[in-house]
This record gives structure tokens, sequence and C-alpha cells, in this order.
């Protein structure tokens, strides 16, 4: 394997000097000449865009930090793809670019720091992703640590057969501080990696139905966030199946520990949850079946131009997950100004779907959930709102992610679920709530459930 370091290409390692030509010239003559690796040692090498390419591997070494310019003027505002959702093209940039590029990788124990201090500009909107890369197959991160990104650290898109291992995100003090998140992309193996930030650590999503969603191996992962720990859907019009999540923990996580949202009209189905633990997590489990388009709204796809057809939810399993609330969770939690993730009234097991479109299949076998407990009845409105079908009800507000900030129930709240099987449900709760423990509505068991609450 042929090695380029930067420095021969007149790098200079002063975390001054715009670096992006040197490097970028070592990454192509790497790849000009068959591939190898392009190397950062012996200090911060500070750079704009950077393209990735075709059999290179570009390896961080421990003693070398690559640091995003602070000149939004230093990143390309063409050839970069797009950020997807439609509300967000202040994230259009990124820093880390790939198109169309095979069997590359970025390596080492050194750090990409996305420099998020420097973010928005004076007089700019712009907050660029730390790497974004389009049809792309075999690409492996390992090792690094990438710190600090302004919005989005990775997006990885329309793409195939992408390894994550042993890498540290560590994102805070932005809004859109996502880790790995995951659109039209298959064959996905993440493994022994710690993810800290203020959106979701992890997110599968879908934005067209010629890239299906499949075959992802989640695992040995810490996971910790402001906001959600694992997110499925919301951007759903394609396909996702064949998901296994295992033997990971969720830490100090305001809002969702693990989300599922057939929202945009696609299938769902085949998802497996097993031997996770959550400390401190707002609402372990929230998985929901609608429909919504919302133009000027959070959250709808680019792709997406009218409200779609309820699409089908099934074939979920969630088993031997223990979650545990400290005294911490009787505050309310904040994410940036106001914005409230998490309070106790808004807490707990949520499923939830149309009348007439069920979710299907559910297991949830050996959990125990602790509870902090503390709400009074008359703390919560006494009316809970429907989920409605929007093609048929427009006009109706309905119950969906966000809406209602309260639960009516102290540990799970499950509406619509044809096919539930519930064993070895142990439910406790700190302090005592005035909330029914349990409701299940146009719910069906498939045998009779095993739930005790002590």
């Amino acid at each position: 394997m042929t090695t380029h370091d930067v420095r021969d290409y007149g790098a200079i390692a002063d975390g001054i000097t715009n670096n992006a030509k040197a490097i970028q010239a070592a990454i192509n003559d790497c790849a000009a000449n068959g591939g190898g690796m392009v190397t950062l040692a012996g200090g911060t090498y500070m750079s704009g865009t950077l393209w990735m390419k075709s059999n290179v591997t570009l390896n961080i070494d421990v003693t070398a930090m690559l640091l995003a310019s602070p000149n939004i003027n230093d990143y390309s505002a063409e050839h970069v793809h797009h950020q997807r959702y439609r509300n967000e093209t202040n994230l259009d940039r990124c820093f880390i670019y790939a198109e169309d590029a095979h069997d590359f990788a970025i390596i080492g124990h050194g750090e990409i720091n996305g420099n998020n201090k420097a973010f928005p500009n004076e007089g700019s909107i712009y907050r660029p992703m730390m790497f974004r890369m389009l049809r792309c197959n075999h690409v492996r991160l390992e090792g690094i640590k990438m710190v600090d990104s302004s919005s989005w650290t990775c997006a990885l898109l329309d793409s195939e057969y992408f390894w994550a291992h042993g890498i540290d995100i560590h994102n805070s003090g932005k809004p859109n501080g996502d880790g790995l998140d995951f659109d039209g992309t298959s064959h996905v193996y993440i493994s022994d990696c710690r993810i800290q930030g203020t959106d979701d650590n992890i997110c599968l999503q879908s934005s067209s139905k010629d890239y299906p969603v499949h075959d992802y191996h989640i695992t040995n992962c810490e996971l910790s966030s402001i906001c959600g720990g694992i997110r499925i859907g919301l951007k759903s019009i394609g396909d996702i199946h064949d998901v296994a999540i295992s033997n990971c923990t969720f830490n100090r996580i305001w809002r969702e520990g693990i989300k599922i949202e057939c929202t945009e009209g696609g299938f769902i189905s085949d998802i497996t949850v097993s031997n996770c633990t959550m400390r401190d997590v707002t609402r372990p489990l929230f998985v929901i079946l609608n429909n919504r388009y919302e133009p000027d709204g959070w959250g709808s796809s680019v792709e997406l131009d009218h409200m779609p057809e309820i699409g089908t939810l099934e074939r979920l399993s969630f088993s031997n997950i223990t979650v545990t609330d400290s005294e911490e969770m009787a505050n309310i939690h904040h994410g940036f100004g106001n914005d409230i993730q998490g309070q106790p009234k808004f807490a707990g097991f949520r499923f939830d779907a149309a009348e007439g479109h069920p979710i299907k299949d559910v297991t949830l076998r050996d959990i125990r959930y602790t509870y902090i407990g503390g709400v009074k009845k008359s703390d919560i409105p006494s009316d809970y709102p429907r989920l409605v079908d929007k093609l048929v009800e427009p006009d109706v507000k309905s119950s969906e992610n966000y809406w209602p900030d309260w639960s009516r129930t102290t540990f799970m709240d499950i509406r619509n679920v044809d096919g539930l099987d519930a064993q070895g449900v142990r439910l406790h709760a700190l302090h005592t709530d005035g909330r029914p423990a349990t409701l299940f509505d146009g719910t069906r068991f498939v045998t009779e459930p095993d739930i005790v609450v002590a």
C-alpha cells in the first residue's frame, strides 16, 4: 500500500493555514495511483471541503487533528448533494464528501473537529455537516474521534455496505447534533461506538422506494443525547426492514430511547431490540403509525409532495430491556432555549396508530421499568386526542410525536395494536403516580399478558 503524507504536498499543521488544496492533492494522487493511504500526523490541519475518492484510506494519526475551517466560504455550495429535510437547507454544505465512490475509509485514533463554535458565521445561516456520502459502497469508519460537528456528523445516503467500529462521536452546543444518519442505505454494521449528541444518535430513514433500508446490525454501543437514542423512520417513503439492535446502553436521553415512526406511507417491519439497558430516558419506547405532510413544519421530506396513505408497521420485538430512572428524572429537561425535551408527565412506553390501521405483531418480553412517577392526575388534561388518518380527517388535530406533551398513563399506553404478546413485564414507580398504570385501547393480545405493577 502506498502512503501519502499530506506534509509532502505542502500541508502545514499549525491550525491556521487552510490545507484543503494540499490534502485534496494527496487524496487525488493516491486515488490516481490505484489507492492507498493518506496520512495526517503531527499537529492540527485546518481545511475546508474535502472529497474522498475510491480505494483511499484517510488515516488521522493519534498525533493529529483535522479541523474544520471557521470560514463558511471554504465549504463548497455545489456538488455536495443537499440536506433532505425541507426546512434545513442551512445544512446543505459539508466538510468531507464522497459521491459514487467505493472501498474507502477514514481511520486512526486522531480527531476530526467540526469547530462548531465558529458557526453560524456572522451574516451566514450555514452550518456544515461533518461527513456526507452519496451512492457509495464498502465504506469504513474505524477508531476515529468525531467532535463538535456544527450539524449532523454523518449523513450516509443511497449507499450500501458501511462499517462503523470503535468510533467516538461527541457533539454539544449546537442543535441538529446527530451522530450517524442513514437514508436509503443498506447492509450497515455499527459496533463498539460511543455517541453523545444533541439530536438522534443513530437514525434510519427512507426517502425513496428505489433505495430500501435493510440489514442493520447495531451492537455494543453507548448512546446519550438531549433528544433521541435510535430513531427508525419519520422519513419513511420507502421500506425499512431487518434491523437488529442489541447489547446497547442508553444514558441520559431526554426524549426517546428508541422511536419507530412510520409516517410517510412506507413499510417498516422486522425490528428486534434485545439485551439493552436505559438509565434516565424519558420515553424508553415510542412507536407510531400515522401519515403527515407539513411543508412548513418539522421533518417533511424534500422528496414528499403530498399527504401519503398510512403505511404498514409490523413484527416488532423488544426483549430483555431494563429501564431505570433516578431522581434526576423529576426535573424538566430542555434542549436549546426554552424547548422542553422531557418531563415527568411526558414519559413511558407509547404505541399508537389510527383505527383501521393497527400496528401488527408486537412482542414485549422481560421488560423491567422503574419510572420516577410523582404525577398527579389533576396535572394532565382529561381528554386525550385520537390519532387520525389525515386523508380522511384533514382538519382534526391528531395525536403525533411531539403532541400531546403529556402521557395519560404512568408506564405504558398502547393503542390499536393487533397481536400484542406481553410477558414478564415488571413496572415500578419511585413516587406515587395518580394515573392508570397501563392502558390498552383497541389492542388484541395473542395470549394472556403477564404484567405486574409493584
